[in-house]
């Protein structure tokens, strides 16, 4: 991250226009972080990364700002191998060895992890847990800031429910919308508004197919970790997951929508919404997106003091769509509103909520035999703790979650039903009642996962 810093702090400034500036801004970082010449390669390809390109090991410069300039996208893969480093790495202790096995699917070769690009999660665990910068996550970044420089781009930042909290305990949602403004940002939208829009979806179908005892629920909503486990490894449960989006995807096709030829901005926790960002099937809805960790070094490397910022505060989300942030939110959120839609409802919604992929894995077996489920609706999350407890966060997941239910509870708005803010969007798509929602070709197209 101290490369990334230097890095952007040169690039907004107009101080990277061409390969010699490239080339001596890699003697700068080798001489401030006492770097040997060998490792010279490995800076070349961690500002590679840093700009959104494939490392490429020793080659010299070439294209790559040229690339970075008519940058609409990032491509995949999404986390990169730098070459050389494993070299310092005691192999007996190393951790994405132990690590890495299991939980992403990078195996132990010769000089360094194999990424197994078609069996990664994308959880971007292994990237927090390589002590030496072997693993590196693509920044998306340095492409976008051409685009928010540019007055006739308009640029949406739309942020996880988790972000509370994230750049210091008395800093608030507004004076980072502020921040986000003074960057180029049009405005800072919380994507906890479209968790609302689809709390209600997915309580609907939630009555529509739970009918008896038996029947299972599996949300396919907020986590891409947990979808993609479902869809690559457990074929037959993901034939019953109901086809919703994530909110983030929402967040990026309702803006698009309501404001033609915008382009939206996803900050979060994850690593694997960057992956998400990217599959077919849902590519264009969001066309960056930036971690908290990276968010709070723009702030640091472009000298953005939050604390001396005024707060532009809005209120738009629920209670219940903005502890999605946590283990459990969505489970919570969308029982209230299958207690507001039925509240005579016979089987009621017994939730069975897991995180981390292993415990994911373990109930994905379990659902598999059929054996003690006494549970009809099962939330998974990726990361402990759920999205406070993401690879990209700037604080400890219990910390967070506490202030995730504090940012909740100081919401105006306690469930998605209460969501004037819903009503105003729906209204523009011609819904008039909520319980619309599904009936509605265009909401239901918006909402709904290939």
């Amino acid at each position: 991250m101290k490369i990334f810093s230097e890095v952007v702090r040169k690039y907004w400034n107009g101080e990277l226009s061409n390969i010699a500036d490239l080339n001596g801004l890699v003697r700068d970082i080798q001489e401030k972080y006492h770097f040997k010449e060998e490792d010279i390669p490995f800076i070349k390809d961690h500002i590679r990364v840093i700009m959104g390109l494939d490392p490429k090991g020793d080659a010299e410069f070439e294209d790559e700002l040229d690339i970075v300039k008519n940058s609409k996208e990032i491509k995949q893969p999404i986390i990169a191998k730098i070459d050389g480093i494993c070299e310092y790495c005691n192999e007996e202790n190393c951790k994405c060895h132990d690590f890495c096995k299991y939980e992403t699917h990078l195996y132990r070769r010769s000089k360094g992890p194999v990424i197994v690009n078609n069996k990664c999660l994308d959880c971007g665990e292994c990237v927090s847990a390589c002590d030496f910068g072997a693993l590196a996550d693509k920044v998306e970044f340095i492409p976008l800031i051409d685009f928010l420089k540019d007055k006739n781009t308009t640029v949406y930042a739309a942020v996880a429910p988790a972000i509370v909290g994230q750049f210091g305990e008395d800093i608030t949602l507004g004076q980072i919308r502020t921040a986000l403004k003074f960057l180029g940002f049009q405005d800072m939208i919380e994507v906890a508004l479209f968790a609302d829009i689809l709390t209600i979806k997915e309580a609907l179908e939630f009555n529509h197919s739970v009918k008896k005892e038996q029947d299972i629920f599996l949300t396919s909503c907020c986590c891409p970790v947990w979808f993609n486990m479902v869809k690559k490894h457990y074929p037959k449960l993901f034939d019953s997951m109901p086809p919703s989006v994530s909110p983030m995807i929402a967040s990026g096709r309702f803006l698009k929508e309501l404001y033609k030829d915008a382009k939206v901005v996803f900050i979060g926790p994850c690593v694997a919404k960057k992956a998400e960002a990217k599959e077919p099937s849902l590519k264009s809805a969001i066309d960056f997106v930036l971690t908290f960790e990276e968010l709070k070094e723009i702030f640091e490397a472009l000298k953005i003091n939050l604390k001396e910022l005024p707060g532009d505060e809005k209120d738009q989300a629920s209670f219940a769509g903005r502890v999605y942030a946590r283990t459990g939110g969505v489970s919570f959120a969308v029982k209230t509103v299958v207690n507001r839609l039925a509240p005579r409802r016979l089987i009621k919604l017994k939730a069975k909520k897991v995180d981390g992929v292993q415990e994911c894995k373990e109930i994905l077996d379990q659902l598999l035999t059929g054996k003690d489920i006494h549970y009809n609706f099962v939330e998974g999350m990726g990361c402990k703790g759920g999205c406070v407890g993401g690879p990209k966060t700037n604080m400890d997941a219990i910390k967070a979650t506490s202030m995730a239910n504090e940012f909740g509870e100081d919401s105006l708005i306690i469930t998605p039903f209460d969501n004037l803010n819903v009503m105003k969007i729906l209204k523009q798509f011609g819904i008039k009642d909520i319980k619309q929602i599904l009936e509605n070709e265009k909401i239901a197209a918006i909402l709904r996962r290939e």
